[in-house]
């Protein structure tokens, strides 16, 4: 008996690719941050859109940090 070929065309499955997660501690991505921001670097505009993930509470802090009035 003969074996039964198939032409497989890649449609029967669907693979969803994901960019590579990195971690960097918050210390660190800030020491940059600054400097990058002092020295008024150009690629800092490149990625302003950018989504970046942080831990819930994290975001909490932000959140409420950029809520409170200037001099409070």
């Amino acid at each position: 008996m003969r074996p039964q070929l198939r032409v497989f065309t890649g449609e029967d499955q669907t693979f969803e690719y994901q960019e590579p997660q990195m971690s960097i501690t918050l210390g660190e991505l800030s020491r940059v941050l600054l400097e990058a921001c002092r020295s008024q670097r150009s690629f800092l505009r490149d990625f302003e859109d950018d989504p970046i993930h942080m831990s819930p509470d994290l975001y909490q802090v932000l959140t409420a940090y950029c809520r409170l009035r200037p001099g409070a």
